[in-house]
């Protein structure tokens, strides 16, 4: 397992624009697929992006097509989840994982490795 750290998270007026970021501790980062989930209050987690090994291919949850953005940075064991135009449906706890397959699912049981989670509010 890789031991990923999240930051970023906030509170933030509807509309307003949010950076997350994830750094892995494993020199091996490049080979994992990497995903953000989210847990809203009251809700399961659900499956919000996530990006291949090289950065090139993602997936999106229909909910956050064309107002979130994933990118990853292997040089610097990174990935990055820019929010905009939030809402206040987007409040959740947010959690980066890992697939050290290269796996790159929208299913969180196919990710082994979890960030403790940084929360996101969006008031109205």
């Amino acid at each position: 397992q890789v031991q990923l750290v999240e930051s970023g998270g906030g509170l933030v007026q509807t509309g307003g624009s949010l950076r997350l970021s994830c750094v892995a501790s494993t020199g091996t980062f490049s080979t994992y697929a990497m995903a953000w989930f989210r847990q809203r209050p009251g809700k399961e987690g659900e499956f919000v992006v996530a990006i291949s090994r090289n950065g090139i291919n993602t997936n999106y949850a229909d909910s956050v097509k064309g107002r979130f953005a994933i990118s990853r940075d292997n040089a610097k064991n990174t990935v990055a989840l820019e929010m905009n135009s939030l809402e206040p449906e987007d409040t959740a706890t947010y959690y980066c994982a890992a697939n050290r397959f290269g796996v790159r699912s929208t299913q969180k049981y196919d990710y082994d490795s979890w960030g403790q989670g940084t929360q996101v509010t969006v008031s109205s």
